[in-house]
C-alpha cells in the first residue's frame, strides 16, 4: 500500500420522510416501496456480489433513523412485498399486451422488467430474509461499510429554535442506531449538510449562548460529519448548493457569533483534507479529541449531480419522467437533452450497460487523477468524499447502482487510491488543522432559503411554539409514572412486544408527544412545499402532526394534575395510579398505531437546555 497516494469514499445519504400508513400513490408509502426496490435492495445486491467475488470494498452510507425505523417495520415490509408482486403482474400483462400488438422490443422490455422485479423479490425474501436493516448491519459488522446516523426525522437543525430539539433529534437518532445496529455510531450526516456555528441570541431580556452543532455531536460521542464544499473552501456556493442538479433538488439574518479560541487559520482550505471544527468553548489542546469535518469534493460529485454534463443525462440511459400509460413502467431512454417526452426513443438495456462501464472507467480515472494531483502538490495522503443522495442511484438514475458497483470494482484494484470509510480514514489520518465553519447547507444558494422562504415561513413559528411547549411538559412532569428507564433506550427493538402493551399512562402520552414533535420537525415538509412536488400532501402531514402534538399536550397538562394527586385507598381498585382517564387512552393508542416510530423514546430528552449568560 506504500504507493497509494490518497483515499476515496462514496458517501451515500439515504433518507425518506415518515410515510408509514400515511397514504399510498402518488404520495405516501410508495415512496418507500420505490426506493427499496430501485435503490436499497439493488445496492445491497451489488455490495454482497462484490464481497462474494472477493473484492475489497469500502463505502460510507447514512441511513437516517426515520428511514431505518420504516425499513424495519413489518407493516411497511408487507406492503413492499405486495408492491413488488404488483409490478411483476404489470410486467406480465405488458408482455402479453405488446406481444399481441406485435411490438417486439416493448415485449422484450416488459420481460426485462419482469425478470428485474422478480430478482428484487427473490433477494428480499431469500437472500436477505426480509431483513433489510440486518443486511446492512452484516456489511458493517464485516467491515465493508460504515453506516452513519443522522437527526431522528431529518430536521433542519439550524432553523430549530430550542437546543432541546437539536439535542433530542440527534440523541434519538443515536439511540435508534444502537437498537438497529448493535453499536454506537461514530459519525453523522447532518440533514441537508446544514450547519450552524455557536452564537449569542437575545430574547425576553436574556442573552443565551447557542452551541455550534459540533458541540451536540461531541456530547453524543459523534466524531465526524460532512459539509458542503463552499463551507470548507470559502467563496460562492458550488455544485448542489448552486442548483441545476439531477434529482429532487431542483437568507437568514446574521447572528452574533461567539469569539473563537486562538488558533492558526489553515493556509490551505480544501476538501481533500479533514479539519477539526473550532468549537467556541473547546480549547485548542482538546481539539484532537473532538469533532472533525470532511467536505464534499465538488469535481467528482458534480460528475454525477450535474444536470448539464453529469453521467445520468447520457442519451442511452433510461428516461425517468416518461411512463407507460397503462402499467406505469418506463420503456424509453433519455434520447436527447431537449427532446420532448413525446419523441423519446425506446430504451436498450445493453446500450445503457455499455455506458455504465465507460462512465465507471472515466470516474475511476478522475478520482485517481484528482488524488495524484493533490498528492504531488501537497505531499499529503488526501481523501475524496463524493457525497450524494442514495436515491439518485437506481431510482432517479436507473443504472446508477450498476455504476457504483463498477466504480468500486475498479478502484478496489487501484494502485493509487485506497477505498476507505470515513472513520477509517480519520483514524489513520487525523486532521492537522482547525477550521471555523460558516453557517450553511447544500440547499439552493448554500443557505437556508429552500426550507425558510415566502411559501414556508409560516411553518417555523408553529414548530418553535411546539418546541417550547414540549420543554414545558418535561418541566411539569420530570419523572412521569411509567416512563421508560434510561437503560432501555439502547435495547434491541422488538416491535411485536411494543404492540402488545396497552398505552394508557402519562409517560405514554408524553412519549407520543415527543414522537409527534420529531415528525413535525421533519425538513421534508417545507422542502416539498418549496419544490411543489407534493405541496398539499406536505401541508396536510405537517398540520396533522402539529394537531396530534397539541392534543397530546392538552391531555398531559390536564391529566398530569390528576395523576399527581394522592389516590384514596377506596379508588385504588378502580384505576392504576399511572393510568389515564376518559377517552385519553384510546387516543394515545390510536396515535401510537399511526406513528409508532422510535418505540423506546424517552420524552425527558427534550428538557430545557438553554444556556443563559
Amino acid at each position: 500500500m506504500s504507493d497509494m497516494k490518497g483515499a476515496f469514499t462514496f458517501v451515500l445519504h439515504s433518507h425518506l420522510p415518515y410515510c408509514r400508513r400515511a397514504g399510498r400513490w402518488p404520495h405516501g408509502e410508495e415512496w418507500l416501496h420505490e426506493a427499496i426496490s430501485e435503490t436499497y435492495l439493488p445496492l445491497l445486491n451489488a455490495l454482497y456480489d462484490l464481497v462474494e467475488e472477493g473484492y475489497k470494498i469500502r463505502l460510507t452510507i447514512s441511513l437516517t433513523p426515520v428511514l431505518a425505523e420504516q425499513l424495519a417495520d413489518p407493516l411497511v415490509l408487507d406492503h413492499f412485498e405486495q408492491f413488488v408482486k404488483g409490478k411483476i403482474e404489470l410486467a406480465e400483462a405488458d408482455m402479453a399486451r405488446f406481444t399481441e400488438a406485435k411490438e417486439g422490443h416493448l415485449a422484450y422490455l416488459a420481460g426485462f422488467y419482469h425478470a428485474w422485479y422478480q430478482r428484487t423479490l427473490d433477494s428480499f425474501q431469500e437472500r436477505f430474509g426480509r431483513d433489510i436493516i440486518g443486511a446492512f448491519k452484516k456489511l458493517q459488522d464485516e467491515g465493508h461499510i460504515e453506516i452513519l446516523t443522522s437527526a431522528a426525522t431529518h430536521a433542519y437543525l439550524p432553523l430549530l429554535e430550542r437546543d432541546s430539539s437539536i439535542y433530542g433529534q440527534l440523541a434519538v437518532g443515536v439511540e435508534s442506531y444502537k437498537g438497529h445496529f448493535g453499536r454506537a455510531p461514530r459519525a453523522a450526516w447532518l440533514p441537508e449538510c446544514a450547519y450552524r456555528p455557536a452564537f449569542y441570541a437575545a430574547s425576553d431580556g436574556e442573552r443565551r449562548y447557542k452551541p455550534g452543532i459540533e458541540e451536540f455531536l461531541a456530547e453524543l460521542g459523534l466524531k465526524c460529519f460532512f459539509a458542503e464544499t463552499h463551507t470548507i473552501e470559502g467563496g460562492r456556493p458550488v455544485g448542489k448548493a448552486a442548483g441545476e442538479v439531477i434529482g429532487p433538488y431542483g437568507a437568514i439574518p446574521k447572528r452574533y457569533v461567539v469569539p473563537l479560541p486562538e488558533y492558526e487559520e489553515p493556509a490551505v482550505r480544501t476538501t481533500f483534507r479533514p479539519y477539526y471544527v473550532a468549537g467556541a468553548y473547546i480549547a485548542p489542546s482538546r481539539l484532537a479529541a473532538e469533532v472533525a469535518v470532511i467536505g464534499r469534493n465538488n469535481r467528482t460529485s458534480m460528475q454525477v449531480w450535474s444536470a448539464d454534463w453529469g453521467y445520468p443525462g447520457d442519451y442511452d440511459y433510461r428516461e425517468f419522467h416518461k411512463k407507460d400509460g397503462v402499467s406505469g413502467l418506463q420503456y424509453w431512454r433519455v434520447t436527447g437533452t431537449r427532446t420532448d417526452l413525446a419523441y423519446k426513443d425506446y430504451y436498450h438495456p445493453d446500450w445503457a450497460q455499455n455506458k455504465v462501464g465507460e462512465h465507471a472507467r472515466h470516474f475511476a480515472w478522475l478520482v485517481e487523477d484528482q488524488i495524484s494531483s493533490y498528492h504531488e502538490g501537497s505531499g499529503e495522503f488526501g481523501i475524496i468524499a463524493s457525497c450524494y443522495d442514495a436515491e439518485l442511484f437506481g431510482h432517479w438514475w436507473f443504472e446508477g447502482v450498476d455504476w457504483i458497483r463498477e466504480v468500486l470494482k475498479i478502484l478496489s484494484r487501484s494502485q493509487t487510491v485506497e477505498l476507505v470509510t470515513a472513520s477509517e480514514y480519520l483514524e489513520e489520518h487525523p486532521p492537522k488543522d482547525v477550521l471555523a465553519l460558516p453557517e450553511g447547507s447544500w440547499g439552493l444558494g448554500g443557505g437556508h432559503w429552500t426550507w425558510d422562504n415566502y411559501d414556508t415561513h409560516w411553518m417555523w413559528p408553529l414548530i418553535h411554539r411546539a418546541e417550547r411547549r414540549m420543554e414545558g411538559l418535561v418541566a411539569q412532569h420530570p419523572a412521569a409514572q411509567g416512563a421508560l428507564a434510561d437503560d432501555k433506550l439502547s435495547r434491541p427493538i422488538a416491535r411485536s412486544s411494543n404492540k402488545a402493551r396497552r398505552r394508557d399512562s402519562l409517560s405514554d402520552v408524553l412519549n407520543q408527544a415527543a414522537r409527534e414533535l420529531l415528525l413535525l420537525q421533519s425538513s421534508d415538509w417545507p422542502f416539498l412545499v418549496t419544490t411543489g412536488q407534493a405541496r398539499e400532501y406536505a401541508i396536510e402531514r405537517f398540520n396533522a402532526h402539529l394537531d396530534r402534538f397539541h392534543r397530546l399536550a392538552d391531555i398531559a397538562e390536564a391529566e398530569g394534575d390528576k395523576l399527581s394527586r394522592p389516590i384514596a385507598r377506596s379508588s385504588n381498585k378502580a384505576r392504576r395510579r399511572d393510568s389515564l382517564s376518559g377517552e385519553a387512552p384510546e387516543l394515545v393508542q390510536q396515535l401510537f398505531e399511526l406513528d409508532n416510530i422510535f418505540p423506546h423514546i424517552d420524552y425527558r430528552l427534550f428538557a430545557d437546555r438553554e444556556r443563559r449568560t
